[in-house]
């Protein structure tokens, strides 16, 4: 008989919890359920600069949900690292489809996630949208102009090169990125 000790339990409870957090994020956009969404961040989540909480971040998803049609978020890819008994931080990669008045954009979409359990739950400290590349349904996005997210939803993002792995692997003996 294997028997776990009550730490391990915690943790696999957390992941768990960390990765329905994650899901329910994904459903919720794809809803437009704007409470169950905003349900997901801690009561005094920073929004821009100089604003807090759960209905500031209402107010920031019901402007910037509306700039587009339908969407549909597939979350793949989730590494999540415990850094406490109450905080984590994870890494999220999402494969997003949006309606983009009469387009059809693909994006490759990374989010660098704070997560902190509160009252027994865990939700969203910060969630910080990254993104690869955005580009429309059958475009190639390779050569694409810079996307400058949220400005526009096609062109290039900051991914790879956010990363700085990435860019000190290329550095080393090589030109560059095969194409680049």
């Amino acid at each position: 008989m294997v028997t776990h000790d009550d730490a391990a339990v915690e943790r696999l409870l957390a992941y768990e919890e960390i990765r329905q957090l994650v899901a329910r994020y994904a459903v919720a956009t794809d809803a437009r359920d704007l409470d169950a969404l905003t349900s997901l961040f801690v009561d005094d989540v920073q929004v821009g600069r100089e604003q807090r909480g759960r209905a500031a971040l209402h107010g920031f998803f019901d402007r910037t949900l509306r700039d587009v049609g339908i969407t549909i978020l597939n979350v793949g890819t989730h590494v999540i690292d415990l850094v406490g008994a109450d905080r984590a931080r994870g890494v999220v990669y999402c494969r997003g489809e949006v309606q983009v008045g009469n387009q059809w954009i693909v994006q490759a979409i990374q989010y660098r996630d704070d997560y902190e359990r509160r009252g027994g739950h865990w939700y969203f400290a910060r969630r910080r949208h990254l993104l690869w590349y955005g580009r429309e349904v059958g475009t190639s996005p390779l050569g694409l102009a810079p996307a400058n997210w949220p400005e526009h939803h096609t062109g290039t993002g900051e991914l790879p090169d956010e990363w700085p792995t990435w860019r000190a692997f290329w550095d080393v003996g090589a030109s560059g990125p095969p194409g680049a």
